[in-house]
């Protein structure tokens, strides 16, 4: 496990900038490897970032190889048990097998890892003491010694950090319906983060176009692959159309360096790609299930952050588990092209 401290504020080193790391510099001191990272500042609000690298992840980082981030929330707080220790395995392997490198990030005992091993993922898929960790709790896990799972945020930020690229996930928050003034942290965050976000949208639980409304306030570009139509996770098409469409990660790769050449790079490109319409789940069953949902929401007066682990959960029962099955295929497909996208920028 190698362990840095990347810089918030400036470079230490210089020489030229990755377009798919645009904020990663070259290990620039003999002995100790050191990471230097340039990120957003703006994101953590600090100088200084620890983070211990797995030494996969680290040797990839120094060798310019494919890199892809992925979270631990999905890990944590996402999937039933035992489901989401070997779903966070597939997720891996799926990075793998399509060429990368997979960097899982979490939080053990207080220390950020970029790149946590079987034995840490497993803490992490099994505690109950686990904490859900968005950009806003990094600082106090810290300090407290706490074992975190990263949401969308807080991996967004710790991977521009660490200077890798691309991440995967299932899906990204959003604006809550009914409550614009209660929006998920990943919004701003991915206004300040240089990487491209694989999803399949927002989830449908949410208010997708007040979603992306936000979303083009904030500057941050959002592209269908292969696709004009912005996925609604469980369903292929939320029914908001996009302005662009990518149809290969080489495409998706020139667009990252476009978006270097032309100084646009300081937020993210958000990659939506849906699930062939054959593998949604019933768009009919998706409707019915989610407006009882939304109905029990206001009879059980559940609010704040109860209401996404609460819908996901009935969606669970109420599709008898079609929706997981649903939920798992997305975030492999998501990994898998997050994967090719690192291959084609890394020019591999």
């Amino acid at each position: 496990m190698l362990t840095s401290r990347c810089s918030q504020n400036g470079r230490h080193g210089e020489g030229p900038r990755d377009p798919i790391r645009p904020e990663r510099d070259r290990i620039v001191t003999p002995g100790p490897r050191i990471f230097d990272c340039a990120g957003q500042g703006s994101v953590l609000g600090v100088k200084e970032f620890d983070i211990s690298y797995g030494d996969e992840v680290a040797s990839a980082l120094r060798d310019g190889a494919p890199v892809v981030a992925l979270e631990t929330t999905i890990v944590s707080h996402g999937l039933p048990r035992p489901d989401n220790l070997t779903v966070a395995r597939q997720i891996e392997q799926a990075v793998r097998d399509n060429g990368a490198v997979p960097a899982t990030i979490g939080m053990l005992g207080g220390r950020i890892v970029v790149g946590i091993d079987d034995e840490q993922l497993t803490r992490l898929a099994t505690s109950d003491q686990v904490a859900k960790l968005s950009v806003r709790d990094l600082a106090v896990a810290a300090a407290t010694g706490a074992d975190g799972a990263t949401t969308v945020a807080g991996t967004s930020a710790i991977a521009a950090a660490a200077g890798i690229g691309v991440f995967a996930t299932g899906g990204m928050g959003g604006v809550h319906r009914g409550a614009p003034y209660d929006e998920s942290a990943d919004l701003v965050t991915l206004a300040r983060c240089p990487i491209a976000l694989v999803c399949a949208g927002v989830k449908s639980i949410l208010d997708v176009g007040a979603t992306l409304e936000r979303l083009e306030t904030l500057g941050v570009s959002v592209a269908g692959y292969r696709t004009t139509q912005f996925p609604g996770f469980f369903i292929s098409d939320s029914g908001f159309a996009l302005d662009w469409s990518l149809d290969s990660p080489e495409r998706i790769a020139a667009a990252l360096r476009a978006r270097q050449q032309q100084g646009v790079h300081h937020s993210a490109l958000v990659i939506a790609n849906p699930l062939p319409t054959d593998e949604q789940l019933d768009p009919a069953l998706h409707d019915r299930v989610l407006a009882d949902g939304l109905a029990k929401l206001d009879s059980e007066g559940i609010t704040g952050k109860a209401v996404t682990p609460f819908l996901l959960s009935h969606f669970h029962s109420a599709t008898e588990g079609r929706s997981l099955a649903v939920n798992v295929r997305l975030i492999l497909r998501n990994a898998a092209l997050a994967a090719q996208i690192a291959v084609a920028a890394a020019g591999r």
